[in-house]
Protein backbone atom coordinates (compact mmCIF):
# COMPACT_ATOMS: atom_id res chain seq x y z
CA UNK A 1 0.00 0.00 0.00
CA UNK A 2 2.75 2.29 0.72
CA UNK A 3 4.83 1.89 -2.41
CA UNK A 4 1.46 2.41 -4.62
CA UNK A 5 1.15 6.06 -2.98
CA UNK A 6 4.79 7.64 -3.65
CA UNK A 7 4.20 8.48 -7.09
CA UNK A 8 0.79 10.12 -7.06
CA UNK A 9 1.48 12.40 -4.16
CA UNK A 10 4.33 13.73 -6.66
CA UNK A 11 2.44 14.05 -9.49
CA UNK A 12 -0.26 16.13 -7.54
CA UNK A 13 2.59 19.17 -6.81
CA UNK A 14 1.82 22.59 -8.50
CA UNK A 15 3.95 23.42 -11.34
CA UNK A 16 5.51 20.48 -12.30
CA UNK A 17 2.99 19.31 -14.50
CA UNK A 18 4.90 18.04 -17.95
CA UNK A 19 4.87 21.66 -19.84
CA UNK A 20 6.70 23.90 -17.60
CA UNK A 21 9.48 23.41 -19.41
CA UNK A 22 8.18 24.44 -22.77
CA UNK A 23 6.72 27.06 -20.91
CA UNK A 24 10.48 28.71 -19.83
CA UNK A 25 11.91 28.10 -23.33
CA UNK A 26 9.35 30.08 -24.89
CA UNK A 27 10.03 33.21 -21.99
CA UNK A 28 13.98 32.79 -23.17
CA UNK A 29 12.95 33.19 -26.89
CA UNK A 30 11.15 36.14 -26.05
CA UNK A 31 13.17 37.82 -24.43
CA UNK A 32 16.27 37.27 -26.98
CA UNK A 33 14.00 38.70 -29.68
CA UNK A 34 13.33 41.90 -27.45
CA UNK A 35 17.12 42.27 -27.06
CA UNK A 36 18.10 41.53 -30.47
CA UNK A 37 15.46 43.98 -31.86
CA UNK A 38 16.71 46.95 -29.67
CA UNK A 39 20.07 46.44 -30.99
CA UNK A 40 18.79 46.64 -34.56
CA UNK A 41 17.13 49.87 -33.62
CA UNK A 42 20.29 51.76 -31.94
CA UNK A 43 22.05 50.58 -34.80
CA UNK A 44 20.52 51.95 -37.65
CA UNK A 45 19.22 55.44 -35.94
CA UNK A 46 20.07 58.69 -38.17
CA UNK A 47 22.96 60.66 -36.69
CA UNK A 48 22.93 64.30 -36.08
CA UNK A 49 24.77 66.52 -38.85
CA UNK A 50 27.31 69.23 -37.39
CA UNK A 51 25.53 71.72 -39.79
CA UNK A 52 22.44 71.21 -37.84
CA UNK A 53 23.43 71.62 -34.31
CA UNK A 54 25.87 74.77 -34.97
CA UNK A 55 23.27 76.98 -36.44
CA UNK A 56 21.75 79.85 -34.48
CA UNK A 57 18.22 81.49 -34.37
CA UNK A 58 17.66 85.00 -34.38
CA UNK A 59 16.94 86.65 -30.74
CA UNK A 60 14.20 88.46 -30.69
CA UNK A 61 14.11 91.78 -28.86
CA UNK A 62 13.21 95.43 -28.18
CA UNK A 63 14.89 98.57 -29.04
CA UNK A 64 14.82 102.31 -28.44
CA UNK A 65 16.61 104.94 -30.14
CA UNK A 66 19.42 106.65 -28.14
CA UNK A 67 18.47 110.77 -27.53
CA UNK A 68 21.47 113.35 -27.55
CA UNK A 69 21.20 116.85 -27.13
CA UNK A 70 21.02 119.29 -23.55
CA UNK A 71 19.29 118.25 -20.98
CA UNK A 72 18.72 119.05 -16.93
CA UNK A 73 18.97 116.25 -14.42
CA UNK A 74 16.99 116.08 -11.60
CA UNK A 75 18.22 114.87 -8.25
CA UNK A 76 15.94 113.88 -5.26
CA UNK A 77 16.17 114.50 -1.61
CA UNK A 78 14.17 115.00 1.17
CA UNK A 79 14.00 117.78 4.19
CA UNK A 80 12.08 119.28 6.74
CA UNK A 81 10.28 122.73 6.96
CA UNK A 82 11.98 125.45 8.75
CA UNK A 83 11.07 128.81 9.06
CA UNK A 84 13.19 131.47 7.18
CA UNK A 85 12.54 134.24 9.88
CA UNK A 86 11.11 133.20 13.56
CA UNK A 87 11.00 135.91 16.50
CA UNK A 88 9.71 135.90 19.75
CA UNK A 89 7.17 138.95 20.03
CA UNK A 90 7.97 140.91 23.00
CA UNK A 91 7.00 144.61 24.41
CA UNK A 92 9.62 147.61 24.72
CA UNK A 93 7.30 149.17 28.17
CA UNK A 94 5.26 148.23 30.78
CA UNK A 95 1.31 148.00 30.65
CA UNK A 96 -1.93 146.42 30.73
CA UNK A 97 -3.31 144.11 27.93
CA UNK A 98 -5.88 146.44 25.91
CA UNK A 99 -6.98 145.18 23.14
CA UNK A 100 -5.87 142.33 20.54
CA UNK A 101 -5.97 141.79 16.90
CA UNK A 102 -8.68 140.09 15.58
CA UNK A 103 -5.96 137.59 13.84
CA UNK A 104 -3.42 137.56 16.69
CA UNK A 105 -4.63 133.85 17.33
CA UNK A 106 -2.39 130.66 17.08
CA UNK A 107 -2.45 130.05 13.32
CA UNK A 108 -3.12 133.87 12.47
CA UNK A 109 -1.33 135.89 9.57
CA UNK A 110 -0.54 139.32 10.57
CA UNK A 111 0.60 142.09 7.89
CA UNK A 112 3.84 143.98 7.97
CA UNK A 113 2.85 147.37 10.31
CA UNK A 114 -0.29 145.99 12.04
CA UNK A 115 -1.29 146.53 15.73
CA UNK A 116 -0.92 142.72 17.05
CA UNK A 117 -0.74 144.27 20.86
CA UNK A 118 -1.98 147.66 22.56
CA UNK A 119 -0.87 148.78 25.95
CA UNK A 120 -3.02 150.83 27.80
CA UNK A 121 -1.36 154.39 26.91
CA UNK A 122 -2.71 156.51 30.05
CA UNK A 123 0.44 156.71 31.99
CA UNK A 124 2.59 157.28 28.84
CA UNK A 125 0.59 159.96 27.56
CA UNK A 126 0.24 161.87 30.91
CA UNK A 127 4.40 161.56 31.08
CA UNK A 128 4.63 163.00 27.39
CA UNK A 129 2.13 165.81 28.63
CA UNK A 130 4.41 166.76 31.76
CA UNK A 131 7.70 166.81 29.37
CA UNK A 132 6.12 168.74 26.99
CA UNK A 133 5.71 171.28 29.67
CA UNK A 134 8.81 170.75 30.54
CA UNK A 135 10.31 171.94 27.13
CA UNK A 136 8.14 174.72 26.91
CA UNK A 137 9.42 175.89 30.68
CA UNK A 138 12.69 175.20 29.39
CA UNK A 139 11.86 177.17 26.20
CA UNK A 140 10.42 180.07 27.99
CA UNK A 141 13.80 180.24 30.50
CA UNK A 142 15.99 180.28 27.37
CA UNK A 143 14.11 183.63 25.71
CA UNK A 144 14.77 185.27 29.12
CA UNK A 145 18.10 184.30 29.09
CA UNK A 146 18.67 185.76 25.92
CA UNK A 147 16.72 189.08 27.19
CA UNK A 148 19.65 189.16 29.73
CA UNK A 149 21.94 188.19 27.06
CA UNK A 150 20.97 191.97 25.46
CA UNK A 151 20.92 193.93 28.39
CA UNK A 152 24.55 192.50 29.85
CA UNK A 153 26.04 193.77 26.24
CA UNK A 154 25.19 197.10 26.46
CA UNK A 155 26.33 197.48 30.16
CA UNK A 156 29.43 196.11 28.83
CA UNK A 157 29.24 198.69 26.36
CA UNK A 158 28.51 201.88 28.99
CA UNK A 159 31.26 200.24 31.11
CA UNK A 160 34.04 200.94 28.11
CA UNK A 161 36.97 198.65 29.72
CA UNK A 162 39.08 195.49 28.73
CA UNK A 163 38.47 192.51 30.56
CA UNK A 164 39.91 189.33 29.73
CA UNK A 165 38.31 186.61 27.87
CA UNK A 166 37.20 185.12 30.91
CA UNK A 167 35.70 187.75 32.84
CA UNK A 168 34.21 189.00 29.39
CA UNK A 169 32.05 186.23 29.12
CA UNK A 170 30.96 186.08 33.05
CA UNK A 171 29.91 189.76 32.41
CA UNK A 172 27.49 188.94 28.71
CA UNK A 173 26.51 185.98 31.16
CA UNK A 174 27.83 183.45 28.39
CA UNK A 175 27.42 180.62 30.79
CA UNK A 176 24.35 181.03 31.38
CA UNK A 177 22.99 180.93 28.02
CA UNK A 178 24.49 177.97 27.35
CA UNK A 179 22.83 176.44 30.77
CA UNK A 180 19.34 177.34 29.41
CA UNK A 181 20.33 176.80 25.92
CA UNK A 182 21.25 172.56 27.62
CA UNK A 183 17.98 172.78 29.53
CA UNK A 184 15.94 173.17 26.18
CA UNK A 185 17.86 169.78 23.98
CA UNK A 186 17.41 167.84 27.44
CA UNK A 187 14.08 168.27 27.19
CA UNK A 188 13.27 168.09 24.03
CA UNK A 189 14.91 164.50 24.56
CA UNK A 190 12.77 163.98 27.12
CA UNK A 191 9.64 164.65 25.14
CA UNK A 192 10.85 162.52 22.22
CA UNK A 193 11.41 159.62 25.03
CA UNK A 194 8.15 160.35 25.94
CA UNK A 195 6.68 159.78 22.61
CA UNK A 196 8.02 156.55 21.68
CA UNK A 197 7.40 154.88 24.64
CA UNK A 198 3.62 155.72 24.22
CA UNK A 199 4.18 154.84 20.38
CA UNK A 200 5.42 151.48 21.55
CA UNK A 201 2.43 150.49 23.91
CA UNK A 202 1.45 149.65 20.06
CA UNK A 203 2.88 146.51 19.57
CA UNK A 204 3.05 146.16 15.99
CA UNK A 205 3.95 142.75 13.72
CA UNK A 206 7.65 143.34 12.24
CA UNK A 207 6.92 141.25 8.91
CA UNK A 208 3.92 139.35 7.10
CA UNK A 209 3.79 136.92 10.27
CA UNK A 210 2.36 133.64 11.06
CA UNK A 211 1.72 133.51 14.61
CA UNK A 212 2.53 130.11 16.27
CA UNK A 213 1.66 130.70 19.94
CA UNK A 214 -0.10 133.74 22.04
CA UNK A 215 1.24 133.84 26.18
CA UNK A 216 -1.43 136.85 27.00
CA UNK A 217 -4.84 137.90 26.50
CA UNK A 218 -6.93 140.81 27.34
CA UNK A 219 -6.10 142.38 30.92
CA UNK A 220 -2.84 140.60 30.89
CA UNK A 221 -0.29 143.09 32.95
CA UNK A 222 2.92 142.63 31.12
CA UNK A 223 6.76 143.91 32.11
CA UNK A 224 9.26 145.47 29.20
CA UNK A 225 10.58 142.39 27.43
CA UNK A 226 8.35 140.20 28.44
CA UNK A 227 6.97 136.68 26.30
CA UNK A 228 4.27 137.27 24.24
CA UNK A 229 3.90 135.26 21.00
CA UNK A 230 6.29 133.41 18.71
CA UNK A 231 5.86 134.48 14.88
CA UNK A 232 7.67 133.18 12.23
CA UNK A 233 7.82 135.03 8.37
CA UNK A 234 5.06 134.13 6.13
CA UNK A 235 6.47 135.26 3.19
CA UNK A 236 9.28 132.40 3.03
CA UNK A 237 10.25 128.82 4.13
CA UNK A 238 13.16 127.16 3.81
CA UNK A 239 13.24 123.64 3.07
CA UNK A 240 16.67 121.91 4.74
CA UNK A 241 17.39 119.17 2.76
CA UNK A 242 20.30 116.84 2.57
CA UNK A 243 22.20 115.87 -1.16
CA UNK A 244 25.47 113.86 -1.81
CA UNK A 245 28.65 115.69 -1.92
CA UNK A 246 29.50 114.61 -5.32
CA UNK A 247 26.25 116.31 -6.54
CA UNK A 248 26.93 119.83 -5.63
CA UNK A 249 28.91 120.69 -8.90
CA UNK A 250 25.83 119.83 -10.58
CA UNK A 251 23.69 122.34 -8.72
CA UNK A 252 22.88 126.48 -8.56
CA UNK A 253 22.51 128.42 -5.18
CA UNK A 254 21.00 131.52 -5.54
CA UNK A 255 23.72 133.41 -4.20
CA UNK A 256 25.68 132.17 -7.33
CA UNK A 257 23.71 133.66 -9.93
CA UNK A 258 23.28 137.49 -11.05
CA UNK A 259 19.91 136.89 -12.15
CA UNK A 260 19.12 135.91 -8.09
CA UNK A 261 17.85 132.51 -8.49
CA UNK A 262 18.92 129.05 -7.93
CA UNK A 263 18.09 126.06 -9.28
CA UNK A 264 13.98 125.18 -9.38
CA UNK A 265 12.94 122.84 -6.83
CA UNK A 266 9.54 120.95 -6.84
CA UNK A 267 8.64 120.20 -3.31
CA UNK A 268 6.06 117.34 -2.55
CA UNK A 269 4.28 115.99 1.03
CA UNK A 270 2.98 112.16 -0.20
CA UNK A 271 1.55 111.55 3.36
CA UNK A 272 -0.63 115.13 3.33
CA UNK A 273 -1.27 116.00 0.00
CA UNK A 274 -3.13 115.19 -3.18
CA UNK A 275 -0.48 112.76 -5.59
CA UNK A 276 -0.44 115.73 -8.22
CA UNK A 277 0.21 118.49 -5.82
CA UNK A 278 3.49 120.04 -5.35
CA UNK A 279 5.04 123.77 -4.45
CA UNK A 280 8.27 124.87 -6.31
CA UNK A 281 10.99 126.57 -4.65
CA UNK A 282 14.62 128.00 -5.43
CA UNK A 283 17.74 126.52 -4.50
CA UNK A 284 18.93 129.26 -2.06
CA UNK A 285 22.02 128.46 0.03
CA UNK A 286 24.54 125.70 0.64
CA UNK A 287 24.55 125.94 4.61
CA UNK A 288 28.34 124.71 4.68
CA UNK A 289 28.06 121.26 7.30
CA UNK A 290 27.37 118.34 6.42
CA UNK A 291 24.49 116.09 8.14
CA UNK A 292 25.72 114.16 11.39
CA UNK A 293 24.15 111.00 10.32
CA UNK A 294 24.43 110.80 6.77
CA UNK A 295 27.35 113.13 6.19
CA UNK A 296 25.34 114.83 2.93
CA UNK A 297 25.74 118.55 2.59
CA UNK A 298 22.93 120.58 3.96
CA UNK A 299 21.01 122.80 1.51
CA UNK A 300 18.25 125.58 1.56
CA UNK A 301 15.31 125.83 -0.68
CA UNK A 302 13.66 128.99 -0.73
CA UNK A 303 9.59 128.60 -0.73
CA UNK A 304 7.87 131.75 -1.56
CA UNK A 305 4.54 132.46 -0.81
CA UNK A 306 4.49 129.12 1.90
CA UNK A 307 0.89 129.60 3.32
CA UNK A 308 -0.51 129.82 -0.25
CA UNK A 309 -2.16 133.52 0.77
CA UNK A 310 -1.93 134.86 -2.85
CA UNK A 311 -4.00 134.26 -5.64
CA UNK A 312 -1.06 132.76 -7.59
CA UNK A 313 -0.87 130.09 -5.27
CA UNK A 314 -4.70 129.54 -4.34
CA UNK A 315 -5.31 126.87 -5.71
CA UNK A 316 -1.45 125.09 -4.01
CA UNK A 317 -1.18 123.34 -0.95
CA UNK A 318 0.55 125.08 2.42
CA UNK A 319 3.32 124.24 3.66
CA UNK A 320 3.84 123.11 7.57
CA UNK A 321 6.55 123.93 9.24
CA UNK A 322 8.34 120.77 10.96
CA UNK A 323 7.09 118.88 8.45
CA UNK A 324 8.97 116.24 6.07
CA UNK A 325 8.96 116.62 2.78
CA UNK A 326 10.06 115.07 -0.54
CA UNK A 327 12.02 117.51 -3.24
CA UNK A 328 13.18 117.38 -6.81
CA UNK A 329 16.27 119.20 -7.58
CA UNK A 330 16.88 120.66 -11.37
CA UNK A 331 20.65 120.25 -12.04
CA UNK A 332 23.11 122.45 -14.24
CA UNK A 333 22.64 121.81 -18.42
CA UNK A 334 24.60 118.96 -19.44
CA UNK A 335 25.43 119.77 -23.14
CA UNK A 336 26.32 117.09 -26.17
CA UNK A 337 25.40 114.78 -23.95
CA UNK A 338 22.84 111.39 -24.69
CA UNK A 339 20.54 110.61 -22.18
CA UNK A 340 19.48 106.55 -21.73
CA UNK A 341 16.99 105.35 -19.09
CA UNK A 342 19.24 104.03 -16.63
CA UNK A 343 17.23 100.22 -16.76
CA UNK A 344 19.07 100.51 -19.98
CA UNK A 345 22.21 100.60 -18.60
CA UNK A 346 23.89 97.05 -18.02
CA UNK A 347 26.55 95.63 -15.83
CA UNK A 348 30.13 97.21 -15.56
CA UNK A 349 28.51 100.67 -17.38
CA UNK A 350 27.87 98.63 -20.48
CA UNK A 351 25.18 99.42 -23.33
CA UNK A 352 23.94 96.26 -25.31
CA UNK A 353 23.52 98.05 -29.09
CA UNK A 354 21.98 96.35 -32.04
CA UNK A 355 24.01 96.78 -35.21
CA UNK A 356 23.34 95.40 -38.65
CA UNK A 357 21.59 93.00 -36.88
CA UNK A 358 24.00 91.82 -34.07
CA UNK A 359 24.20 92.60 -30.53
CA UNK A 360 27.18 95.12 -29.68
CA UNK A 361 28.40 95.29 -25.95
CA UNK A 362 29.60 99.19 -25.64
CA UNK A 363 31.28 100.53 -22.67
CA UNK A 364 29.96 103.89 -21.94
CA UNK A 365 31.68 107.15 -20.62
CA UNK A 366 28.94 108.27 -17.95
CA UNK A 367 29.31 111.77 -16.95
CA UNK A 368 26.44 111.71 -14.20
CA UNK A 369 23.73 109.43 -12.87
CA UNK A 370 20.36 110.85 -11.48
CA UNK A 371 17.38 109.36 -10.71
CA UNK A 372 15.80 108.53 -14.31
CA UNK A 373 18.67 108.58 -16.63
CA UNK A 374 22.50 108.01 -17.38
CA UNK A 375 24.05 110.96 -19.09
CA UNK A 376 26.35 109.77 -21.40
CA UNK A 377 29.72 111.18 -23.48
CA UNK A 378 31.08 108.27 -24.69
CA UNK A 379 30.71 105.27 -26.24
CA UNK A 380 27.24 105.43 -27.57
CA UNK A 381 25.78 108.00 -30.49
CA UNK A 382 22.75 109.81 -30.97
CA UNK A 383 20.24 107.52 -32.86
CA UNK A 384 21.53 104.39 -32.36
CA UNK A 385 19.38 101.46 -31.33
CA UNK A 386 19.74 100.55 -28.08
CA UNK A 387 18.57 96.70 -27.24
CA UNK A 388 16.18 97.12 -24.33
CA UNK A 389 15.07 93.36 -23.91
CA UNK A 390 16.65 91.20 -21.45
CA UNK A 391 18.51 88.51 -23.21
CA UNK A 392 19.06 84.70 -22.52
CA UNK A 393 22.57 84.77 -24.47
CA UNK A 394 24.78 87.78 -23.95
CA UNK A 395 27.79 87.46 -26.59
CA UNK A 396 28.81 89.92 -28.72
CA UNK A 397 28.02 89.54 -32.10
CA UNK A 398 24.89 87.19 -31.33
CA UNK A 399 22.61 87.52 -34.12
CA UNK A 400 19.01 89.37 -33.32
CA UNK A 401 15.68 90.21 -34.89
CA UNK A 402 13.98 93.28 -33.89
CA UNK A 403 9.92 92.87 -32.41
CA UNK A 404 7.60 93.38 -35.00
CA UNK A 405 10.05 92.96 -38.03
CA UNK A 406 10.29 89.25 -40.19
CA UNK A 407 14.22 90.31 -41.09
CA UNK A 408 15.49 92.83 -38.73
CA UNK A 409 15.82 96.01 -40.05
CA UNK A 410 14.49 98.94 -38.00
CA UNK A 411 12.33 100.93 -39.62
CA UNK A 412 13.71 103.91 -37.19
CA UNK A 413 10.89 104.11 -34.48
CA UNK A 414 11.77 103.35 -30.95
CA UNK A 415 10.14 100.43 -29.84
CA UNK A 416 9.86 98.77 -26.58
Amino acid sequence: MASNDAPNETASQPGRGPGWKTTVASAGGIALAGAAAVLLIFRTEPMATKGGATKETAMLVAVTRAEAGTFRPTFDATGTVRAAREIVLRPRVAGKVQALAADFVPGGVLTKGETAVRLDPADYRNALAQRESELAQAEAELKLEMGRQDVAAQEYDLLDEDLTVANRALVLRKPQLRSARSRVESARAAVKQARLELARTRIKAPFDAHVLSRDINMGSQVAAGDRLARLVGADTYWVEATVPLAKLRWLTFREDEAAGEGSRVRVRNRGAWAPDAHRTGRLFRLIGTLEEETRMARVLVAVDDPLAQTAANADKPSLMLDSYVQTRIRGRPLADVVRLDRDYLRQDRTVWVMREGKLAIREVAIALLDRDHAYITGGLGAGEKVVVSDLATVKDGAPLRRRGSQDGPDDGTPSR
